[in-house]
């Protein structure tokens, strides 16, 4: 079957692993990319310097294609791009800013660009900026979001419509069943977050990954619209959060609540009573902690029986 994703990203999966902030280091980034996927270093947590660390300490671990992910409303983004070209990164993945930014300067050094988007008006704009191609979020995703709530089994048939560029499904995925879903779909490939979040390789704190292991169904949420939309787990802060909501505090209470940090003091550190625990609604089907290699060899084989057992089935 030919695959526009492998061509484009030459992996010998359609897998990519999500950017995370303070989850998606250069040991997550190259175990996946090692492991036939596209490992990616989340920039988003990093200063310029740091992110150069992990680029080279990604490239001294691993001779596969990689990405990082650039949040485009990051206020150093433009040493984050000077760092990327230096050390010539295959792939970017942008995100939470306007494509047409720096698309065409990192196109013109070789790098392939893909971008997020969560809506069909914003994948139109990316399209029109002359992306490489699109990762289209369901609002299941952990994280940052869109403010839509628009789910990932409605976007990708949306976008799939407007363009023949490779397709990228995200949010709410974490089986190889879910994979054959997206691809059913439309999409061409997948990106997994959650699932990888907690890895033996995320640089994620460990009372974090077993606290994600401990969620059940209905236990995060798409809050904060009035800042950034995120998907937060359950949790004193997030308790916080919604009495806020009840008190009907203003954006800058809201702000003033969020405060900085808070990501960094939840996931890397493991503070669960004050930190931002962000995380996907399929956190819920989340057991153990796994490393890398075991977790995509689960999706392949998990792909391989969905496509087997369905094979020949007729309505």
């Amino acid at each position: 079957m030919k695959n526009i994703f492998r061509e484009l990203l030459q992996t010998k999966f359609p897998i990519i692993q999500g950017g995370m902030v303070w989850c998606s280091g250069w040991k997550l980034a190259s175990a996946v990319s090692n492991n036939g996927g596209l490992g990616v270093i989340g920039a988003g947590s990093m200063t310029p310097q740091v992110l150069e660390e992990h680029i080279l300490k990604l490239k001294a671990n691993c001779n596969f294609p990689f990405a990082v992910n650039l949040p485009l409303m990051y206020a150093q983004i433009a040493d984050h791009v000077e760092v990327v070209l230096k050390h010539k990164v295959p792939v970017v993945i942008t995100s939470a800013g306007n494509p047409m930014q720096f698309t065409a300067q990192l196109q013109a050094q070789n790098c392939k660009v893909l971008h997020v988007v969560a809506s069909s008006k914003f994948a139109q704009k990316a399209i029109n900026a002359g992306v490489n191609g699109l990762i289209a979020e369901g609002f299941e995703a952990g994280g940052h979001n869109g403010k839509d709530e628009t789910t990932t089994l409605c976007l990708i048939p949306s976008i799939r419509k407007l363009t023949e560029l490779p397709l990228i499904a995200a949010g709410g995925i974490a089986s190889g069943k879910s994979i054959f879903a997206a691809i059913a779909l439309g999409a061409d490939g997948v990106q997994i977050g959650s699932r990888f979040a907690i890895s033996k390789e995320s640089s994620a704190h460990e009372l974090f990954k077993k606290a994600v292991i401990a969620a059940r169904e209905g236990d995060t949420l798409l809050t904060l619209k009035e800042l950034t939309p995120v998907r937060l787990l359950k949790s004193p802060f997030f308790s916080e959060v919604m009495q806020a909501y009840q008190n009907k505090a203003s954006t800058d209470e809201l702000r003033t609540l969020l405060g900085k940090g808070r990501a960094k003091k939840g996931i890397f550190k493991g503070n669960l009573s004050e930190g931002e625990l962000e995380i996907g609604q399929v956190a819920a089907q989340l057991t153990k902690i796994e490393s890398v290699k075991d977790i995509i060899q689960d999706l392949v084989d998990d792909f391989n029986l969905c496509s087997k057992q369905l094979q020949g089935i007729q309505l």
